[in-house]
């Protein structure tokens, strides 16, 4: 008796899933789907609710006008199936707006980053805010820069400070992104997170994330330092970090970008750590030394537009 009843509901389960298919099949686009499929009607049907789904962002797809009118699940993908095996597996595939700029960003994996914006990892000379007269002559040296290293010249980089808020951040990563796509590689650290999380790696089992997050940036074709100055100073983060990271540098001629809310003796200042020891004082231009050695000197001082 119990047989005939598992029988009973395997046809009665067979019957819903047949009627459910049947009736999702007088839509146009579910038919043109699931005929697309080389697979059977008995395998298919098993899959009616995810077909529809599919069927409903495939017809998002079919009149959208770009991924922020976007309606389907996961923006810039469409949910579809795919016989593999003979069995139907269903993926999101990327839209052709998520392909294009996919394609016209790719240069952007040359430029690695540590706790950078969103804005400044997208950065693009295009976008450079032009009308504060103060920031042209740092926009002209950027675009200057760009052209020498185009022409095979490779010109040492810059430290540039200036109020808060005024886009220093965002001209040199604006000149490495245009950089990147002439397969230049280069990495920007925003410079106290960067160390805290440096320190967090240090001496621990995590070793190898040490040396990979400190060789990232030592051995970078472009660096960029970013917000030197607002990190709590240590001896070690000054002269085990920052100091060696510096002097390979300079030995091996690697053009070194720095940006700061100080100027080059407010800087020297910060980094002697107190003022009343002799020796930290000089281990602190040691280090001031080395940054004039890397890098024009350069102020911005500009709207602010982080307001």
């Amino acid at each position: 008796m119990e047989k005939i009843n598992v029988i009973k509901s395997v046809k009665d389960l067979n019957y819903k899933l047949e009627t459910s298919f049947k009736e999702a099949k007088k839509d146009e686009d579910f038919k043109s789907m699931v005929d697309s499929i080389n697979l059977p009607d008995s395998e298919l049907m098993k899959n009616t609710s995810s077909i529809e789904d599919a069927v409903l962002e495939y017809k998002n797809c079919k009149t959208c006008k770009g991924l922020p009118m976007c309606k389907n699940n996961m923006n810039g993908y469409c949910y579809l199936p795919k016989a593999i095996d003979n069995k139907l597996t269903f993926s999101y595939v990327a839209c052709k707006y998520k392909n294009k700029i996919d394609s016209e960003n790719k240069y952007l994996k040359n430029v690695s980053s540590f706790d950078v914006p969103r804005d400044v990892k997208e950065a693009k000379i295009k976008d450079i805010y032009t009308d504060d007269k103060n920031r042209q002559e740092v926009i002209k040296w950027v675009l200057n820069y760009v052209k020498d290293y185009k022409k095979g010249t490779i010109n040492k980089g810059l430290f540039l400070h200036g109020n808060f808020g005024c886009g220093k951040t965002y001209l040199v990563a604006a000149l490495f992104n245009e950089l990147a796509k002439y397969n230049v590689k280069s990495a920007i650290v925003y410079w106290p997170e960067y160390l805290r999380s440096l320190k967090a790696s240090y001496g621990s089992s995590s070793s190898d994330e040490f040396k990979e997050k400190y060789n990232e940036v030592k051995y970078a074709k472009l660096l960029l330092i970013d917000d030197l100055g607002a990190e709590g100073v240590t001896s070690w983060s000054r002269d085990e970090i920052l100091g060696t990271i510096l002097q390979y540098r300079m030995q091996e001629c690697l053009p070194t970008f720095i940006t700061s809310n100080l100027n080059i003796k407010e800087l020297e200042d910060h980094l002697s750590i107190t003022t009343s020891n002799k020796s930290e004082r000089v281990k602190a231009v040691r280090i001031i030394e080395r940054i004039k050695q890397l890098t024009y000197d350069m102020e911005m001082i500009g709207e602010n537009n982080r307001k």
